[in-house]
């Protein structure tokens, strides 16, 4: 029988554990705080990420990552996509050897400009064939009050792909699975980037046009970046792509929307985090290293050097806006 340790008692990281635990899967959460982990497990409640969802009863929850991964045949990965580095270097001693590794961050690293699954094989020693990732239009809140939806795991063992696609299928969450590890991970790390852009357009009272128009030349810079790293096209047309991007883009549940029409309305970063909670979005951090990454290879991204000025506090939205509008256009 499978069992799972999930890394990460966030929002997506409760919320993966709930899906888990409804498909009949064992499964062990590790939370940071104490608190937190004796909520979950007593009180079947995450108080501070999902205070209005009912948690499975089977779910348990730990403050200790080793009672978490012991004896475990697969680990998920919930960590914030610039912290996975510093976690894996406390628990890469622990990971079960030849467990699977799923990465549910979405992000580049920024420095050595490394996608999720490289950073987990660079610093948990984890061989890239036991490595797979999920992404798809997966806005947590909505998945764990149990509104139907799909994903993708990719894996380039697709026979591990397919074992954590049934150890997560519910009747509300249905995976898919893929081997185009590269161009999963893409598309679920520059969605929120394309997500900023769509959001500062609405900060300043653009409409439903000027969404479609960033969401469409989005998946265009996304699918460019994908193929000069060998992933493949296709997929970014598919849930890890564009089924993403719609959902990011558009849901008010979306926090690098709502973070981008903060600095649609004028707010620097420093105001737009305060007023989403103290909660920065991931594709703030994100947006430099995705830029650096795809001029190293010669990808021409003008929508995510668009954010990443605006987000290095250089130039307005409003300003980065008009540009785009006016920029001489070239052919596919």
């Amino acid at each position: 029988m499978s069992r799972y340790a999930v890394l990460g008692a966030g929002s997506w990281g409760t919320t993966f554990a709930k899906v888990l635990a409804d498909a009949g899967t064992e499964v062990t959460l590790w939370a940071r705080r104490q608190e937190v982990a004796d909520a979950i497990t007593t009180d079947h409640v995450n108080p501070e990420y999902l205070p209005d969802i009912k948690l499975p009863s089977a779910l348990r929850a730990t403050h200790d990552a080793r009672v978490a991964l012991d004896g475990v045949t697969a680990v998920v990965l919930a960590i914030p996509a610039q912290r996975l580095r510093e976690h894996l270097a406390d628990w890469a001693d622990e990971l079960p050897r030849g467990a699977t590794v799923v990465s549910l961050a979405k992000g580049v690293e920024m420095g050595s400009l490394k996608r999720m699954s490289e950073v987990i094989a660079d610093a948990g020693r984890v061989s890239p064939d036991r490595i797979a990732v999920l992404s798809g239009p997966n806005l947590a809140g909505e998945i764990a009050a149990e509104q139907p939806t799909a994903t993708v795991v990719a894996c380039s063992d697709h026979d591990r792909a397919v074992a954590v696609q049934h150890d997560c299928s519910t009747g509300y969450f249905k995976p898919y699975t893929n081997v185009d590890v590269i161009g999963c991970e893409l598309g679920g790390a520059c969605k929120n980037v394309i997500a900023l852009a769509c959001g500062m357009a609405s900060g300043q009272g653009y409409g439903d046009n000027t969404t479609a128009s960033l969401i469409t030349r989005g998946l265009a810079e996304i699918s460019r970046l994908t193929v000069a790293l060998g992933g493949q096209a296709m997929t970014l047309a598919g849930l890890a792509g564009m089924g993403d991007l719609v959902a990011t883009c558009s849901s008010p549940l979306s926090r690098n929307r709502r973070f981008g029409e903060s600095l649609g309305r004028g707010m620097t970063v420093a105001e737009a985090e305060q007023a989403n909670h103290g909660q920065v979005a991931e594709g703030v951090k994100s947006c430099e290293a995705i830029g650096e990454l795809a001029r190293t290879h010669g990808v021409d991204t003008p929508i995510v050097d668009a954010v990443r000025r605006v987000c290095a506090g250089t130039v307005s939205a409003r300003d980065v806006g008009d540009e785009l509008i006016n920029r001489e256009r070239k052919p596919e």
